[in-house]
């Protein structure tokens, strides 16, 4: 099609990740954003929740000027609207919608949605209703923006993120035909929870029945809004390959586009600044686990980490954890490791005695009470990290040459122990590990290789998949990513070749280990957003022109 994709004048994007940091999301939109808003300058309006009320979004600046003659227009449209800026690279446009009002009208809404698109909302619970709300708000934002500030001959896109915003993504498509609409699914809601559940999902994802796990597993509102988006707007998008099978499969529909989702390094320190940071990065973290340990680990520790949310099979914190177990028995270990898994639990508060320590400046020999942990936790007996090296005797003694410590907290730079963000964290890694059961893209991975640390994941993650793909073979240490073979049933090989690749890492000379840290950066350039900008532009073309033909 060369260059001649229709583009959009105006692009709204809605998530419930506007301006709110929760997961993945924010991280694709909050990234891409610089690179939408250089090209179209102030016409790309990203829309999220308001539920902040009277304390201030930290992501948020607003600025009453902005669209001022709209802002009347939408409080007499009834919308309580909030416009400003979104304080990320680009400070693109935001608008945040309070969503609470439309709760009354809840009932209406979902008998619109099952007479004109058959979603089934009647066993909602959880969050449903109130990203429905939202959703149903967004759209009405939109259609106010559209009647009071453009015209017919605007081309616009209206680009939907997760099942979450797919009511106001129907809602467009159904009062403004002339609006193309997107919508990207980052994860089925059915393919989260058959994994979640301890259920085997890619052998036998040919065989599940998208509709019949819903209604086993209880999801069949989310799943019902979701697939029906899916078939009823303009161009149906995910983010990794691996994520497109199983919409094949569980939603009964193909995607029309694949959008991987990039990366922005502009915020990765430049030479000098870097070594200063990684060296103070590397300092921090010897010395939280000298002072929990009672131990002297010097600079010469290969310092390694797992990352992500605290989905214990999912993100494969189990294997990790597996893996450093075995890797204590390990004769080829040439070097002491400190493994940290940085997931945030449900914390307590930052360990007082672990503080005072810290504060104190001395050196000491004795380890603190439960050497495994950084903050107290609400639910010490029940947590899965906690448990796990409890029934594997891993105890942190002075003797063995892994130590694992649970950093179980947000790293943004006030948790009270680490006090460093988790940016600041990363790049003190020698190597970072992510062994992902259920991951449709991964960006701690794609993170970690931007800061120049090796890292390990597997084929089950959208970002293994695709650098196996950019190296033409599967990833080894030395491509900057290692990517392990994952299926449902090797969790076993998948530990012990983490193990294999730790002690092999470790026996690497300064030399070998530079060459990985130069691939793994160079790896990392491949997957900016100006690369993978084109998929969306791609996306757009398809949307654009469906809403094209239905104007004639």
């Amino acid at each position: 099609m060369g260059n001649k994709h229709l583009t959009p004048d105006y692009i709204f994007e809605s998530s419930w990740e506007v301006c709110n940091k929760v997961g993945g999301i924010y991280t694709v939109l909050s990234s891409r954003a610089k690179t939408l808003q250089d090209r179209m300058q102030d016409r790309i309006i990203f829309i999220g929740p308001d539920f902040w009320e009277e304390k201030e979004s930290p992501y948020f600046k607003e600025d009453k000027a902005l669209f001022a003659e709209w802002q009347w227009k939408a409080k007499e449209d009834g919308l309580l609207v909030r416009v400003g800026r979104w304080t990320v690279p680009g400070e693109p446009v935001a608008i945040l919608v309070d969503f609470r009002p439309f709760f009354e009208q809840k009932n209406d809404i979902y008998a619109w949605l099952w007479e004109h698109y058959q979603v089934d909302s009647l066993h909602a619970y959880g969050d449903y209703d109130e990203a429905s709300m939202f959703s149903y708000a967004a759209a009405l934002v939109v259609e106010s923006f559209y009647n009071h500030c453009l015209d017919a001959q605007k081309r616009v896109v209206y680009h939907a993120n997760e099942w979450m915003c797919g009511l106001g993504a129907l809602y467009i498509n159904n009062k403004l035909p002339q609006i193309g609409t997107v919508f990207t699914t980052h994860a089925t809601s059915i393919g989260r929870s058959i994994a979640g559940n301890q259920k085997p999902l890619y052998d036998y994802l040919f065989a599940y029945n998208g509709d019949q796990m819903a209604d086993e597993l209880n999801m069949q509102s989310k799943h019902s809004i979701e697939k029906q988006t899916a078939f009823n707007v303009d161009c149906f998008t995910t983010v990794s390959d691996i994520t497109a099978r199983e919409c094949v499969e569980l939603l009964d529909k193909p995607v029309d586009v694949v959008l991987p989702n990039g990366f922005d390094n502009s915020f990765v320190p430049k030479a000098a600044a870097f070594t200063r940071k990684r060296k103070a990065a590397r300092r921090r973290l010897l010395d939280v686990a000298n002072a929990l340990l009672g131990e002297k680990l010097d600079d010469d520790t290969l310092i390694i980490s797992t990352s992500g949310r605290y989905e214990f099979r999912n993100k494969g914190i189990d294997v990790f954890v597996e893996a450093m177990n075995r890797l204590l028995r390990d004769k080829d270990l040439k070097k002491p490791v400190l493994a940290f898994i940085e997931v945030p639990g449900w914390v307590g508060e930052p360990r007082k005695d672990l503080q005072e320590r810290l504060q104190s400046g001395q050196a000491y020999d004795t380890p603190l009470e439960v050497p495994q942990v950084t903050h107290w936790l609400h639910n010490m007996s029940h947590d899965n990290v906690l448990n796990m090296m409890k029934y594997y005797d891993m105890h942190n003694r002075h003797d063995e040459r892994v130590k694992v410590i649970f950093l179980p907290c947000y790293l943004d730079g006030s948790d009270g122990i680490v006090n460093m963000t988790y940016y600041d964290v990363v790049l003190g890694n020698d190597l970072c590990v992510y062994p992902s059961y259920y991951e449709p893209w991964g960006y701690t991975p794609l993170e970690a290789v931007a800061f120049k640390v090796p890292c390990i994941t597997t084929d089950l993650a959208g970002f293994g998949l695709w650098a196996n793909g950019v190296f033409g073979h599967n990833g080894e240490l030395e491509d900057g990513v290692k990517v392990i073979h994952r299926t449902d049933y090797n969790y076993s090989e998948v530990a012990d070749a983490i193990k294999d690749a730790v002690a092999r890492f470790s026996a690497m000379t300064s030399k070998e280990v530079e060459g990985c840290r130069k691939k793994a950066d160079a790896l990392s350039k491949k997957a900016l957003w100006s690369e993978f900008i084109k998929y969306y532009d791609e996306a757009y073309d398809i949307a654009l022109r469906k809403a094209e033909a239905r104007k004639h």
